[in-house]
């Protein structure tokens, strides 16, 4: 079982896609999912962000997973969102090219992550869960940025409210 997870604690998480593997964040963490939108390009920005987008009167940079992962660029197909999630002070969406369900996962069922899956730095999982015949993919998303990375978005919000 993954440190940190309590044994016999039912958890929920948003289960996306990015390419053929699947993904889980904590549901806990997600304000909400929305339809892909065109997004207006920073200069200088970091080259995962692919943009901002307005959501009701608040900023919010979007990253590219696909970017941030360095996995295959593909095209968004009408199935492509945007998860909109809370990282303690930040708030930022996340490009996915689908949302699937919420699962309740036993942390019974989540293992340590390996080094490497699917190409994706281990410091960026939680850990993967087996559901029935599927892999998921638990990601940490207060590590998806580093704390320079976290400063750099924020004056990046900064400089375009």
């Amino acid at each position: 079982m993954s440190e940190g997870f309590a044994t016999g604690k039912e958890l929920q998480f948003v289960v996306f896609k990015l390419g053929n593997e699947e993904y889980g964040v904590p549901i806990i963490q997600v304000k909400e999912i929305n339809r892909l939108t065109t997004t207006t390009k920073v200069p200088k920005s970091p080259v995962f962000i692919e943009g901002i987008i307005n959501l009701r009167g608040q900023i919010i940079p979007i990253l590219n997973m696909k970017k941030r992962f360095d996995l295959t660029l593909t095209e968004y197909t009408g199935e492509a969102r945007f998860i909109v999630v809370q990282v303690v002070n930040h708030t930022f969406g996340i490009e996915v090219d689908s949302v699937s369900e919420v699962l309740r996962i036993n942390s019974s069922d989540i293992e340590p992550a390996p080094y490497m899956v699917c190409g994706i730095d281990s410091q960026y999982i939680t850990g993967v869960a087996k559901v029935e015949e599927r892999l998921l993919i638990l990601l940490d998303l207060d590590r998806l940025l580093s704390d320079e990375e976290k400063e750099q978005l924020q004056e990046f919000k900064n400089e375009t409210a």
